[in-house]
């Protein structure tokens, strides 16, 4: 398993990045991304913490780990500047929190995050067929969640994708240390959604190809 959006103490998850590492390494995970929440306050204080403990914590651990950001709630006309800053504080992975709709996230969050120097648009709600399209454009990935509220739409971006022919991820969005997903539940998460077993590893190697894309050019 990978997963590209989980969250420590430097936002709203429960565990200090070392332990959230360590559990996904008991869990059997490979490739494990760090995706704190951040805005312009404080986005300049996790990126690089980040950066330093997963470069430690890499030396270590079997699993390795990413060091991203997830833009959340942030206005849609400052993404691409953030996404921006990220990826110069040194962010591998950044995810923008789309309009999922258990949230009161701003209207047009999802457009301008796809038009943004992202990887992954998380749990973008009723994402329309257009903004997937420009997913697919751009090489940006969608994301079926396996977090309760945000997974309410996976059919219905199941479905946008598969009409625009953007690529899809898996993520846990794991804030606890009991929502690492296990290879069975993430399999039946993508099986809820609509999907097949062949879907499901698609969606993992669409995580493998993104993480070593990743790894590529940070060894250039």
């Amino acid at each position: 398993m990978i997963d590209l959006h989980t969250h420590s103490l430097f936002s709203d998850g429960e565990l200090v990045v070392s332990e959230l590492v360590r559990r996904a390494e008991a869990a059997g995970y490979r490739f494990v991304a760090v995706t704190d929440h951040a805005d312009r306050s404080n986005l300049d204080l996790i990126v690089p913490r980040l950066v330093r403990a997963v470069a430690e914590i890499n030396r270590h651990n079997r699993v390795q780990a990413l060091a991203g950001i997830e833009l959340t709630h942030v206005p849609p006309a400052t993404i691409g500047i953030l996404a921006t800053e990220a990826r110069r504080l040194g962010a591998s992975i950044v995810v923008v929190h789309g309009e999922t709709v258990v949230e009161p996230v701003m209207p047009g969050t999802n457009r301008a995050a796809l038009e943004a120097d992202i990887d992954i648009l998380a749990h973008p709600g009723l994402i329309t067929e257009e903004e997937a399209a420009v997913a697919a454009r751009r090489g940006i990935l969608l994301e079926v969640s396996g977090r309760k509220g945000h997974s309410f739409t996976n059919g219905h971006v199941v479905r946008m994708a598969q009409k625009s022919g953007a690529s899809l991820v898996l993520n846990s969005d794991a804030h606890a240390p009991g929502d690492l997903l296990s290879r069975e539940m993430g399999r039946r998460i993508v099986l809820g959604a609509g999907l097949d077993d062949a879907d499901f590893q698609r969606m993992l190697q669409a995580s493998q190809a993104l993480v070593e894309r990743k790894r590529d050019a940070l060894a250039s």
